[in-house]
């Protein structure tokens, strides 16, 4: 018999039969219900026996066919999207400075920085040029310059990195703007 654990007190429940049951050598805590149900959405209890998992109380919702939708980081107008190959000449021979943003599909607040981004390419157009580097089709640039948290700014002048230039995580517009003018005021363009 299973037991679950209630925080007020010991509670043995008989099982309840599996309305579905998956057989897996590999299984690990962290495997979903998205994982378990090749991108349909169910809603239920998942509890381990032995090498199975089993649903419980669960439906289906196939019938309703729900899939995950995929978000994407878009670039718009004012920023260019590039790659491993077009860095050294989009960024690192710029004659003018470079904010460049780490970003990933998956990463909500890159999602949510991505307004601020498309507003500062076009604010600051006549004295930054801002570009966007997706973090997993660019593992060559990840690993040279350590971004280990999403999305990551990092402003280049002259071919190199400024100083104290690196931030990571999302930001407001107000910070976002105090942030590039602070930057741009560092590298005496302004």
């Amino acid at each position: 018999m299973d037991t679950i654990v209630s925080n007020s007190a010991l509670l043995s429940i008989p099982p309840l039969p599996p309305v579905r049951t998956v057989t897996s050598n590999s299984y690990s805590p962290t495997t979903s219900a998205l994982a378990l149900s090749s991108k349909k959405l169910f809603s239920g209890f998942f509890y381990s026996s032995g090498s199975q998992i089993r649903q419980l109380g669960l439906r289906n919702s196939s019938s309703s066919a729900r899939t995950v939708p995929k978000f994407t980081v878009a670039s718009g107008g004012g920023i260019q999207q590039i790659n491993e190959t077009q860095f050294q000449d989009t960024v690192l021979n710029s004659d003018r400075p470079v904010l460049v943003e780490f970003v990933a599909n998956w990463c909500g607040p890159c999602r949510l920085i991505s307004p601020a981004m498309e507003w500062v390419a076009q604010e600051y157009r006549d004295r930054l040029t801002v570009v966007k580097i997706d973090h997993d089709a660019n593992p060559k640039l990840i690993e040279e310059y350590k971004v280990y948290g999403l999305p990551a700014l990092i402003l280049f002048t002259n071919g190199q990195e400024v100083p104290e230039s690196r931030r990571e995580g999302a930001i407001t517009k107000v910070k976002l703007k105090e942030y590039v003018d602070a930057l741009l005021e560092s590298v005496s363009v302004a």
